[in-house]
């Protein structure tokens, strides 16, 4: 692992230091994960699209006067869910905007109707329910959540996550991206990420680049997913994650990383933090897979035979095949993983519930080709 001082050293690679950057990145990542890289296939249920938060570059979170805001129905979870199974998906990845009834009139009518007060309650019996009448594994993401909260759903979930996204508090001023989020501060979405340590829950976070902040601001924001670990060896996977401009948001008119930025951030991501911890970057963000196995990625996330990216609904998911040939042409295989990694299955009594490691047990006792 690096220091600060060496990875803020970093922050103007280019040509052939940046090569010499990627090369070390890729040396580490062989070293701690071989030849293979990995993904996990998945469903994506959106539970609610609306929030309390208003990032400025998201399009995924809906205004309640809009007709779109809404809940999806527990036959809908279902049903997704269902068909995700019939294609031998193994994950469902559960994704929702933030307490939006602790904002908008309209997201407690719909829980009303749905015979719910608050999302979290709803999330956690939608869980139980694809884990009762499917094969898949849930996996959460909902956010800044409390130790209470974290603990009620992880009976329900072989894993967890929330995005870090950055530690700059000048993001939260008027004008920046997390302006009007209260729960994008740092404080909220560390103490997020160190209740999921005190739980034992396999937990996926990440930063998001390009959304304002500068190369320190990255560094430090890994630096404190780094001592985290240290302190409870719960993150199983690191995501660094590009802005995509989106027309309609307030950060429509922003510069996006390109694809040497992408690159530094994830060579330094694999260097500052532990071996044992994934690094992965989103496959439909980026075209030159290359670049990123280069760069020191050992994960490609999860990837949908079903389901769009309702967060990035313009940039269509991989056919897994492409994926594949090309992690060929740079001498990797491409496997598939569940939701839960094996290092965290293999301390079940730790990290899951008795029902949960029979399911788990059951995934990778045949359905993993």
């Amino acid at each position: 692992m690096i220091s600060f001082f060496d990875a803020m050293s970093y922050e103007f690679a280019t040509g052939p230091d940046l090569y010499a950057l990627c090369q070390a990145a890729g040396t580490v990542r062989d070293a701690a994960w071989g030849k293979q890289l990995t993904y996990s296939k998945k469903v994506f249920i959106p539970l609610t699209n609306m929030c309390r938060d208003r990032c400025g570059y998201c399009t995924f979170v809906q205004s309640p006067d809009s007709p779109a805001a809404n809940y999806i129905t527990p036959a809908q979870v279902l049903d997704t869910a269902r068909q995700g199974d019939k294609l031998d998906c193994k994950e469902a990845l559960f994704s929702l905007g933030e307490r939006p009834e602790q904002r908008h009139q309209k997201a407690r009518d719909v829980l009303a109707s749905l015979g719910y007060d608050n999302t979290l309650d709803y999330l956690h019996d939608q869980c139980e329910s694809v884990l009762t009448h499917t094969r898949l594994l849930p996996h959460i993401n909902a956010g800044a959540l409390s130790f209470a909260e974290l603990k009620r759903l992880k009976p329900v979930a072989a894993s967890m996550g929330m995005m870090l996204e950055n530690i700059s508090t000048d993001l939260l001023k008027k004008g920046q991206a997390h302006y009007g989020c209260p729960d994008k501060t740092p404080k909220r979405r560390l103490d997020t990420i160190e209740q999921a340590g005190r739980l034992d829950i396999a937990f996926t976070t990440g930063i998001l680049i390009g959304i304002g902040e500068n190369w320190e601001n990255r560094v430090r924001s890994l630096i404190a997913i780094r001592d985290r670990h240290l302190a409870y060896g719960h993150i199983q996977e690191v995501i660094i994650q590009n802005f995509r401009a989106k027309a309609g948001t307030a950060m429509a008119g922003c510069q996006e990383p390109d694809l040497d930025d992408m690159k530094r951030t994830i060579a330094v991501a694999r260097l500052i933090l532990p071996d044992d911890i994934s690094i992965q970057a989103p496959p439909n963000l980026e075209v030159e897979y290359g670049s990123y196995i280069n760069a020191g990625i050992n994960d490609f996330g999860g990837i949908s035979p079903l389901t769009k990216d309702f967060i990035n609904p313009e940039r269509a998911w991989p056919q897994i095949q492409q994926v594949a040939t090309a992690c060929a042409g740079l001498g990797y295989s491409l496997a598939e993983r569940l939701t839960i990694y094996d290092r965290f299955h293999r301390q079940h009594d730790k990290y899951l519930t008795a029902p949960l490691t029979q399911r788990v047990s059951r995934q990778l006792q045949g359905a993993i080709a």
